[in-house]
This record gives structure tokens, sequence and C-alpha cells, in this order.
């Protein structure tokens, strides 16, 4: 009984090769074998012999390509002869796929970040930001003084609808704090005015305190959670659903049906909620200053309108349109840049938020130097 014929075999000395049998998948192992036992001719061309080869797949021709460069990467050159057309076919696509077929470098892990460098990173984003918020202002501005133009263009519809959302159902909330503010204004001043008898001032410091500074400070941060929050999370919800680009598609803007009447109700709204929490805040000062003091509320009403000024009301309250604008901006602008899903609107959320109260307080601030520059 006769030897099988081996997958690879040559005449010693000789530079032809024959591949014989079946290269197929089944007899991998078995070829994988005989190709690592091979001793190669050292003849600058090896010529392979495909007469005897019966079957082949794709198993086999990768594994007659590996073969290939394999003796290639030697310096030498490989020839094929008597090949059938449909496995020389096959051979051809392997080698013409030869980088897909590769295997794939693992991947460079980039290096951390210096310190430096990640603070310069973060400043570049703020800054591409800053100049998106610019631009929505920009616009934003424009549409309003088109708008305010030709006043048939406002959505007066939807302007009353912001103005009791942000306005009318904020007026418990708002009122709540201020009153208990106020209270909290008092109590403290309350153990340091009584020891030197000068309970009646209690109505200076309830006064200004709450008029000037925290009123409009208070009504704007709980706006911010309110309304700017709202603000972006509707828009956001607009914009990852396609809703902003449906309404581009129609002609109609998104910034005159869905920025403008925020702001304009949001400027007639935070106003008006200052002034209410003005009255809120003074009368719970009058109501520990009456418990805590004896000071009566004629008593208090009484040295309240000798120690405050128009001047100490209209600042608070002109504070308040300004505060505004700002919680309107940024909640309107957080809501545009939401991409992707709902984990995208809760975040820009949480970020007009922060941003808001973050401006707000800082615009205060500016207030105060540039009221105590001009010596108001």
């Amino acid at each position: 009984m006769s030897e099988p014929t081996p997958p690879l075999h040559g005449a010693a000395g000789s530079p032809e090769i024959e591949i014989a049998g079946a290269w197929t998948l089944n007899a991998l192992p078995l070829l994988q074998a005989a190709v690592d036992a091979m001793e190669w001719p050292s003849a600058p061309v090896i010529r392979l012999q495909g007469q005897r080869l019966s079957d082949l797949d794709t198993a086999g021709a990768w594994l007659i390509d590996r073969l290939i460069r394999g003796i290639e990467e030697r310096g030498r050159r490989v020839e094929f002869d008597a090949f059938r057309p449909e496995h020389a076919r096959l051979l051809e696509i392997v080698r013409a796929h030869r980088a897909l077929l590769a295997p794939v470098p693992p991947p460079v892990a980039s290096p951390r970040p210096s310190a430096l460098e990640a603070i310069g990173r973060r400043v570049w984003a703020w800054r591409g930001q800053t100049t998106d918020i610019l631009a929505f202002i920009g616009e934003a501005s424009t549409v309003l003084a088109r708008s305010l133009a030709r006043p048939a263009r406002i959505r007066w519809r939807a302007v009353l609808h912001n103005l009791q959302t942000a306005g009318f159902n904020a007026l418990a909330i708002t009122g709540l704090l201020s009153f208990l503010m106020g209270v909290v204004i008092a109590y403290q001043g309350a153990s340091q005015l009584r020891r030197y008898g000068a309970n009646i001032f209690v109505a200076d410091l309830v006064g200004l305190s709450m008029l000037r500074e925290l009123a409009p400070l208070l009504t704007a941060v709980i706006v911010a959670g309110r309304s700017g929050s709202a603000y972006a999370a509707q828009i956001g919800t607009m914009k990852v659903t396609e809703e902003i680009d449906a309404l581009r598609t129609i002609g109609v803007s998104p910034m005159e049906l869905l920025v403008l009447p925020k702001l304009i109700a949001l400027a007639i709204a935070l106003p008006l909620l200052t002034v209410y929490a003005d009255a809120l805040g003074v009368l719970g000062g009058m109501v520990l200053a009456k418990a805590s003091l004896g000071v009566g509320f004629a008593a208090f009403l009484d040295r309240l309108r000798n120690a405050l000024t128009v001047g100490s009301y209209v600042i608070g309250v002109g504070k308040a349109p300004v505060f505004a604008e700002i919680i309107a901006v940024i909640g309107c602008f957080q809501g545009f840049q939401a991409t992707g899903g709902a984990d995208s609107v809760g975040r820009q959320t949480t970020v007009s938020v922060v941003q808001s109260i973050f401006l707000v307080i800082v615009a205060d601030a500016l207030f105060s130097v540039l009221f105590n520059l001009l010596g108001i």
C-alpha cells in the first residue's frame, strides 16, 4: 500500500515545490505542520506546482498566501504553475485582501494629559462656549428688535403662558422663602440690637438688605431653578426629538416661537416677583420684630419710611430685568446645546441652572461695585 502524497514536497536541490491534496480547513493542522517542516530550496526563484491540488478553500488559500509571504521575506520570488483557474482565482482574492486578514495591532493608549494641558483644554472649551453664547445673544437681540418694530409678529399667547408659569406659579415659593428670609435677618439682628437698646433699627436692617440685595437675588435664584431649568429641558427635548429641525423646515423660526416669548415674559415676571418678595420679606421682619423686640407694626413702618429712599428701592427692582434676561438666555441656549438623547437633556438642564445662578451672582457683584463707585 503506497503512502499518501505529502501536501508539500519537492526534489532535492530543485526549485520546484509541489502542492498536493486537499488544502481545506479540516486539514489545517496537518498542513501547518507540513509548512513548518518544509526545507526550502536556496534558489532565487521558487516555482509552486498546483496540478495535484485537489481541493482549496479560503483557509487553505490563506495558508498558501502565508507561505508565499514567508518566501518573499527571505528575498526570493515565487511563481505559480499548473494551478486550476478556480484555485488561482481564490489565491488572487486572498492576496488582494491580505491587509484585511492581517492582525490588528493593539490600540496605543494616549498619554494622560498634564495638569497644564488639562487646564488649557478646559479654557479653550470655555472660550468656544463663550463665543457661542455671544452669538446666541446677538441673534436673540436681533429677533427681539425686529419683533418690537412689528409687534404683530410676537406670539402673545405664548408670552402669557410663560408669564403664568414663570411668574404666577412662582408666587407661593417666592413669598414663603422671602418671608422666612426676613424672619432670619430680623432674628440675627435682634440679638445684637437688643444689647444697645437699638431695637427700632431692625427696620433699617431688614428693609435695606431685603429691598436692595436679598429680594432680587433670592427671587432670581428661585426662578433660575424653576424656569431656567424648564426652558432648557423643553428646548432640549425638542432638539433631540428633531422638532426644532421640523420647525425650521416649515419656515417657523425657533427663536421667535420658543426664545422670544420666554425673554419677554421673564423680563416682566421677575421685577413683579421682586416687588412681591420685598413686601413678604419686610412682613417677615415686622413679625419677628413684634415678637422678639416689641417693635410694633406702625413703628416699624414709620422707621422703614425714614430709612429707605426711592433710589434703594429702584436699585433692587432695576436689577431684576437684567437677572431675568441672564436666566432666559442661558436656559434657552443650553437647551439648544442638547444632542443625542435624554441624558444630554438632563446634563444641559443641570448646566443651565448652575450657569444661571453663577452669572446672576456675578452680575449682582458687578452692580455692587458699580453703585459703590457711583456713590449710590
